[in-house]
């Protein structure tokens, strides 16, 4: 099989409990350090799917790598190769798919409930889950492509994730482990406290009972990634 691209566009934003998943499945992968100043692929040919990971830019910013990352989404949403996001990733395809990105009304920091939409698309990528605790940490938002289904809400952003045949763009994070959850509450710690809303938690909110909450997440993110890895070739 072809790897997996995995674009890391933060260094403290990786593939985190994704990764674990690949390698449970043995499912050959290749990190592009965007971060590092790695350039984008100008072809989907070496590949079997795309993974977008976050960042705490926007899809909206002037920076040279978005252009070619939009283009190649195109590319394989054409080809049917199956495509991911996650937060900034789901940002990424929902522009690349004539989408548009803005921002949000209040910023999400923290754990929050999600709501599945009642759909057949949202049934056939969560089965009979109605909502679940999931991580948060963005302030801006997609709209949902034409073509493309709702699959998730929550009280703060109506739009948190859209599948379109075997692609799937997330708002929220499911690839969260512990050691991820910490680190950003540790580098995140100064935009938490400048970020005042309901939505926004403390660290020392977002670390209670961390272990239980990271387990119960990793067992939505099981589940769509699954489904995601049927679709490769």
């Amino acid at each position: 099989m072809k790897p997996v691209a995995i674009f890391r566009h933060f260094p403290t934003e990786g593939p985190g409990y994704f990764a674990t998943f690949l390698d449970s499945h043995s499912i050959p992968s290749q990190l592009i350090r965007i971060d590092a100043n790695e350039t984008v692929p100008s072809s989907t040919n070496s590949f079997s799917g795309l993974i977008f990971m976050g960042g705490p830019m926007s899809v909206n910013d002037d920076l040279p790598w978005i252009a070619p990352a939009l283009a190649l989404i195109r590319q394989a949403v054409a080809s049917n190769i199956p495509v991911l996001g996650h937060c900034l990733g789901g940002q990424l395809m929902s522009k690349a798919l004539g989408g548009v990105v803005t921002r949000s009304s209040v910023k999400e920091i923290g754990w929050g409930e999600v709501r599945i939409a009642d759909n057949a698309t949202a049934r056939a990528w969560f089965g009979g889950t109605v909502a679940f605790e999931a991580f948060h940490w963005h302030g801006e938002t997609f709209t949902i492509p034409e073509g493309a289904t709702l699959l998730l809400s929550s009280h703060c952003c109506e739009n948190q994730a859209f599948g379109l045949d075997g692609h799937l763009a997330l708002q929220c994070h499911v690839e969260m482990t512990q050691e991820m959850v910490k680190t950003w509450c540790e580098t995140g710690a100064a935009e938490i406290a400048a970020s005042i809303a309901p939505s926004v938690q403390s660290p020392e909110a977002i670390q209670t009972d961390l272990a239980e909450r990271v387990s119960r997440l990793n067992n939505i993110a099981r589940r769509l990634y699954e489904r995601w890895i049927a679709g490769l070739a």
